[in-house]
């Protein structure tokens, strides 16, 4: 039975917690707009004969009511500190330019959110868990978007300038005022805070890439898995920090809990057979952790007894070997569900990684939502696995992506995103951490934000997965990806985690065997998820070496293992600050066990041969994340990544070996 107040807010039949919903984007339309101008209108702006002018720009809303544009400059990210060369004034045929192909790429801030005020009037908005989850049967608001300057003078803005949290806070004083109430420690609350970034002059003189800490030393943001802002440390033990030659850390006990086995490194590289051999005349020294991990013995045997003893296809035969291969694959699929701490095993599909899991929520979820006029939100800093597939979602549906800029150090700007959502949002796709720079994004407050508006998140968890726990619950993420060899599994194999409305939701995105109920020419009835996502033969033995990878994992602990990670890296930055010439890319105040960096006067390439000549392996080159490097005035880098199984020793080789770089 329909109630007078859906009537009233023309939503027959939407339940209680959707006319909640309803009613609050109501008021806070109102609030922004006024009573009863609330819609906003295209205009044609007036743009000088020449040049054509991206269709975002063109496209771009009248002030409520119809009244005229409000003139000010639009802020985008300024240049990158640190003697970058100087970006010159482009004009509108420079903005047409940045299109990666049709529709054009969105420049950051050309639409702001419909939030709140944050008066008295709406307390409610500031609790952002007042708000009903996203869910596909909820009626998506659609939120009118606030007004900026007319074509000309954003041309004029670019690229911006050095006070650039100012500049947002001026032009997007709502958003930015929700972004502070959100997340305060992401956002000052007071824009005339924003000053140079001094990140890479300290990390010159001491080393280090942000002040001491007020909070104590065990206080690691990666261990916080509640909600909230905090970031105190369960009452476990974790590394002592060190900057002296000698043992591998030793963990500490917490108040009063008692002192745990010591994190013994020598012993946990014992496990990994890789680790133990020569590379021209010297001990193999892995930092190329990001590109791919090592296998420990318990994955190779893993692997080597399923084809050795069990090897079968499953869940299509009634014999022996295909019961204990289907046990073997449904316990890999439990094992993420564990790691991920998951609802249900069902909510893990199996894919060959990242990359094809990413390219799965795009054509499923992305081909069934995403339509002409629509956004996609990505990262500045993201892998290109999350980026092209969306590019190629939006050049087909007619979408635009939206791109959130990072500041200096490699942190995205939040009030900026918050700038970025709108009404016309249909999916946030970002990395949790950087592969490029290492940074660790708010992952839990950028879905907090996005859910404020009804939309899905998902995370890239590609590079976050070895290094911090993951709780999807906690998180409350829509979707998440991660590929097995970067956590000590086999290559080819990988892993989705989606909530089970939204797996259910989403069409099949191959056909094949075994994802079907029954077959007909005229019409196909599919299984429910996860198997309607896995068609054909899967990579069965993938899915045994990627549980007992993870099972490995869970038997050391990922919180040892970040606290002891996040210590080497400090280790590790702080030589890096007496390299001669050396600059660091990505100075984000919380990172992880990755360092991009490049040396005045040497080739990429060349240091990383000269590396190799001493048993140093690292990676040079674009990462697969040309415009995270870009950003800071390079195509290509030297990347040295972490992970458990590395020691100081390691780390001092490298240090000695860069030192040792010949000079011209």
């Amino acid at each position: 039975m329909t109630t007078p107040e859906a009537r009233a807010l023309g939503l027959p039949g939407a339940s209680p917690g959707e006319l909640a919903h309803a009613d609050l984007v109501g008021r806070l339309a109102r609030e922004i707009y006024g009573q009863g101008q609330a819609a906003s209108q295209p205009f044609a702006p007036a743009i000088p004969a020449g040049p054509q002018v991206p269709q975002a720009l063109e496209s771009l809303p009248q002030g409520p009511g119809g009244a005229p544009l409000p003139s000010g400059a639009l802020s985008v990210p300024s240049a990158p500190a640190g003697g970058q060369p100087a970006v010159p004034q482009p004009d509108a045929s420079a903005l047409a330019a940045r299109s990666f192909g049709a529709p054009p790429v969105g420049l950051p801030g050309l639409s702001g959110p419909t939030v709140p005020n944050l008066a008295p009037a709406s307390p409610a908005f500031a609790d952002v868990g007042a708000i009903p989850p996203v869910h596909p049967a909820s009626p998506r608001p659609v939120l009118p978007d606030f007004s900026f300057a007319g074509a000309p003078a954003l041309a004029a803005a670019l690229p911006g300038g050095p006070e650039l949290h100012r500049q947002i806070a001026a032009d997007h004083p709502r958003a930015n005022a929700f972004a502070h109430a959100l997340a305060p420690h992401l956002v000052p609350a007071d824009p005339s805070k924003a000053g140079r970034d001094e990140a890479q002059e300290r990390f010159a003189r001491t080393g280090r890439l942000s002040p001491a800490p007020e909070a104590p030393p065990s206080d690691y943001y990666f261990l916080n898995l509640g909600p909230g802002p905090a970031r105190r440390a369960p009452a476990s033990p974790r590394v002592e920090p060190a900057r002296y030659p000698g043992p591998a850390p030793r963990l500490a006990a917490q108040g009063s809990s008692p002192v745990a086995a010591p994190f013994d490194v020598e012993h946990v590289r014992r496990d990994f057979p890789a680790l133990h051999q020569s590379v021209n005349g010297h001990p193999l020294v892995w930092l190329d952790n990001a590109a791919t991990t090592h296998k420990p013995q318990a994955v190779i045997d893993a692997t080597s007894e399923f084809y050795g003893r069990h090897n079968s296809n499953i869940h299509r035969a009634a014999h022996t070997l295909a019961a204990r291969s289907t046990d073997l694959f449904e316990g890999g699929r439990e094992a993420v569900r564990r790691f991920l701490n998951a609802p249900s095993k069902d909510d893990i599909v199996f894919l060959r990684g990242t990359t094809e899991a990413i390219n799965l929520v795009a054509n499923s979820y992305g081909r069934a939502n995403v339509g002409p006029g629509d956004e996609i939100i990505v990262s500045t800093i993201e892998h290109h696995a999350n980026i092209v597939p969306w590019q190629l979602l939006a050049q087909q549906t007619g979408a635009t992506l939206r791109v959130i800029p990072v500041n200096d150090r490699g942190e995205i700007i939040f009030e900026q995103y918050a700038a970025l959502l709108s009404g016309r949002t249909k999916i946030v796709s970002v990395t949790q951490v950087a592969n490029a720079l290492g940074t660790v994004n708010p992952v839990r407050e950028i879905i907090q934000l996005a859910h404020a508006y009804g939309v899905p998140v998902l995370v890239d968890a590609a590079q976050s997965s070895p290094h911090m726990p993951l709780d999807v619950q906690s998180l409350d993420a829509d979707f998440l990806v991660f590929s097995g060899h970067k956590v000590f599994g086999p290559t080819g194999i990988g892993a989705l985690y989606g909530k089970t409305h939204l797996l259910e939701a989403m069409p099949p995105w191959q056909g094949g065997g075994h994802m079907i109920e029954d077959v007909t020419f005229a019409k196909t009835v599919y299984k429910s998820a996860p198997e309607k996502f896995e068609a054909g033969t899967p990579d069965i033995a993938g899915a045994v070496g990627l549980g007992a990878a993870l099972d490995y994992l869970a038997g050391i602990g990922m919180p040892a293992i970040a606290a002891y990670e996040h210590d080497l890296l400090d280790y590790a930055q702080g030589g890096l600050a007496d390299v001669k010439g050396l600059r660091l890319i990505g100075t984000a105040r919380e990172k992880a066990s990755v360092m991009s960096f490049v040396i005045e006067g040497q080739t990429n390439e060349a240091v990383a041969h000269h590396l190799d000549a001493h048993g140093i392996a690292v990676r040079s080159g674009h990462h697969c994340a040309l415009p995270a490097l870009r950003r800071f005035g390079v195509d290509q880098s030297v990347r040295a990544s972490l992970a458990f199984y590395n020691t100081r020793a390691d780390v001092d080789a490298f240090l000695r070996a860069l030192h040792t770089l010949p000079r011209a």
